[in-house]
């Protein structure tokens, strides 16, 4: 499991206090939901992490465009039969695919965020549509969070997490299959680990770790996975596991032999300034074209790795 950045756990702890929820609480049902990861990079921005649900999709689908939908491997009746991409970019394009055919149902099959919530429930969780649902999911953390605290308090699920009745509070916000999946066991390790200040199994980041500071081989977490991602984009292709090791280094001096930089494998301000530079701009044609071509060269790059 990977581990949320400080930024992300100060943020929790916030909206936490901020309702009257005990924080480690609230930053166990994040970590068990989202495995620890806060959000991916498609396309060059942040996004949530989502998860598709085709049998959600064909039951919402306009009936006149099911079949359109069940053809195109985006719908089944059936719970599991479409299958996710593994990473977050693929289900992303799932997401645009399914919206072509009818934007308001694809939103609604979809978990967004750290919270894991359907889309599907924007009515009861007060939202005026499933866009703004989703507007909110892609917010920011902050957004994420209270989104996943909507879904606590409309299903009265509070007084579950102030009593740490991880069973109880496992079967409504999982289902009735939390046992299998050992959801409220891995609720109880992930508060205690918080309560007590521990580290989960993948260690915190470091203070060199934390956005807009140096970053160098042991580091580990969001900022080192956030650098992983632009260092793909910009042609050094990298598994985003979060982890600053041999090949996040290598990767990292060729990038700053290439553009006339200190080859010291240490992120720093020039580097960081360099990447962001470096990344492709979506604002015609070319910058869309090298960013394609640039994946297509990363992906192929891995698959051989």
């Amino acid at each position: 499991m990977a581990a949320f950045s400080d930024e992300t756990l100060q943020i929790i702890e916030r909206v936490a206090r901020d309702n009257g929820i005990e924080p480690a609480a609230l930053k166990a049902v994040a970590e068990v939901e989202s495995g620890g990861r806060a959000f991916a990079y498609v396309g060059g921005r942040k996004e949530p992490l989502i998860r598709f649900e085709g049998h959600y999709f064909d039951r919402l689908v306009g009936e006149h465009r099911r079949a359109e939908a069940r053809s195109a491997g985006l719908a089944s009746p059936r719970a599991g039969a479409v299958k996710n991409p593994r990473g977050q970019a693929g289900r992303w394009q799932m997401l645009e695919r399914a919206a072509r055919i009818d934007r308001a149902a694809a939103l609604q099959s979809v978990s967004w965020g750290i919270g894991q919530v359907m889309g599907a429930h924007w009515k009861h969780l007060g939202f005026g549509s499933p866009e703004a649902l989703a507007r909110e999911a892609r917010s920011g953390i902050e957004g994420q969070v209270r989104l996943m605290l909507r879904f606590i308090h409309a299903n009265r699920l509070t007084s579950l997490l102030h009593a740490r009745d991880w069973a109880g509070f496992a079967r409504r916000y999982n289902g009735p299959a939390y046992a299998k999946n050992r959801y409220d066991v891995r609720l109880a390790a992930a508060h205690a680990r918080h309560r007590d200040g521990r580290p989960s199994s993948v260690p915190a980041t470091s203070k060199r770790g934390r956005k807009g500071t140096l970053l160098r081989r042991g580091d580990r977490g969001d900022a080192v996975r956030d650098m992983q991602c632009m260092l793909t984009a910009a042609g050094h292709p990298l598994r985003a596991d979060g982890v600053f090791g041999l090949r996040t280094e290598a990767a990292l001096r060729a990038f700053q032999s290439r553009h006339g930089l200190a080859i010291d494998g240490i992120y720093g301000p020039a580097s960081r300034a360099a990447l962001s530079d470096a990344l492709p701009k979506f604002g015609s044609w070319r910058g869309l074209l090298t960013f394609v071509a640039r994946l297509v060269a990363a992906w192929s790059g891995l698959r051989r790795s």
